[in-house]
């Protein structure tokens, strides 16, 4: 166990004294965090869309033909005015248009120049504030279409009320910067010893090779946790992304992300014998998978067929998607556990194919 520490112990010096790496382990985040959060917003397409309609006249059936129509967006079916909260809260719809019991009074009424209240209640779930802006305008465009008269209708937005894009750029932007911070500059410290050829050295002292192996991705681990609260801070404090859910929960997935990540590093360490390979891989065939297809900048929904289903081998797509209804929807563990258990199995391939592949280079 001493020599684990001594290891240990010996790493955390080295990076440490390297003060690049540690300026862009550290201070990295920071900014990504704070530019994402205030400078980048985006749209999309392919809203989900659900209604209810107390009271199904020819009126109410043609403005329902029209969302089913409407190639902006996927139909969900009709529901009961209790479901509502459920069907936002798990993600089945993004908008919920409910029609008034009385919508060809307040339709005539409105027509007649009268007063009279919205016959169209749009209710939004605004934690992903692309689509909340998105659909609200189509949908208010798509329903009072042709119809001389009609004021927009009543929208509540659910979740973000005043559609801050950093409620959906702080969970992306968590997902990049574990990856960045665990699997990237981990695979290249292994690597960087192998290329110096200092990893014999450490091989044949009287420690074991797998330990020799976690001895180093331990200080990245700390270092990485020291961003997640760092992350958290700012996200709370300086971009008032609120904490809806439990703090706890949001603390337990992003830990077991941050191992599926050192796992990553250890498995890209396996196939790369120089640093510029472990980089080129980490770039090219982990990073920009992460940006492009985790939901983080574009909608998954939006996305072909065959690109939705690569996704779902993408980590950060299902942290990501855990992060957010835990951070800006507040709903309980249980809602996320597929995500979890999901992100789990992917730790655990990771990490058996990673010392295997290790062990057998050893041999």
């Amino acid at each position: 166990m001493g020599g684990f520490l001594s290891f240990v112990k010996k790493e955390t010096l080295h990076i440490l004294r390297d003060s690049v790496t540690m300026l862009i382990a550290l201070l990295m985040p920071v900014v990504q965090i704070l530019l994402f959060g205030f400078a980048i917003s985006t749209e999309v397409n392919n809203i989900n869309v659900a209604v209810v309609v107390p009271h199904a006249t020819e009126a109410v059936r043609k403005a329902v033909s029209r969302l089913e129509a409407n190639p902006y967006f996927t139909f969900k079916g009709t529901l009961y005015g209790s479901q509502i909260d459920e069907t936002l809260r798990s993600g089945r719809a993004d908008a919920v248009v409910v029609f008034a019991a009385d919508y060809d009074r307040r339709m005539a009424a409105l027509a007649a120049g009268m007063p009279a209240e919205p016959p169209v209640q749009l209710i939004m779930d605004a934690s992903n504030t692309n689509t909340a802006t998105a659909g609200a305008g189509y949908l208010q465009s798509v329903l009072t279409e042709g119809m001389a008269g009609f004021s927009a209708p009543e929208t509540h937005l659910l979740f973000n009320p005043q559609m801050k894009s950093a409620y959906n750029f702080v969970p992306g932007i968590m997902g990049l910067i574990f990856i960045l911070i665990c699997a990237i500059l981990t695979s290249i410290s292994i690597v960087r010893e192998k290329e110096t050829g200092t990893m014999e050295v450490l091989l044949v002292s009287p420690v074991r090779p797998i330990r020799i192996i976690f001895a180093k991705m331990i200080p990245y681990f700390a270092l990485s946790c020291l961003n997640l609260a760092s992350i958290l801070l700012l996200a709370r404090y300086v971009l008032e992304v609120p904490m809806s859910g439990s703090v706890g929960s949001i603390i337990s997935v992003s830990l077991l992300y941050l191992v599926l990540a050192l796992a990553l590093g250890l498995f890209i360490s396996t196939i790369a014998n120089t640093q510029v390979t472990a980089l080129l891989i980490s770039a090219m065939l982990m990073l920009m998978p992460m940006i492009m297809l985790s939901g983080m900048v574009f909608p998954i929904e939006n996305m072909p067929g065959i690109l939705q289903a690569v996704s779902c081998i993408v980590p950060a797509r299902w942290y990501i998607d855990a992060i957010r209804k835990l951070m800006i929807e507040g709903v309980p563990f249980a809602d996320v556990l597929d995500d979890f258990l999901i992100l789990v199995s992917m730790t655990v391939v990771l990490i058996g194919v990673a010392l295997k592949k290790f062990n057998d280079r050893l041999e």
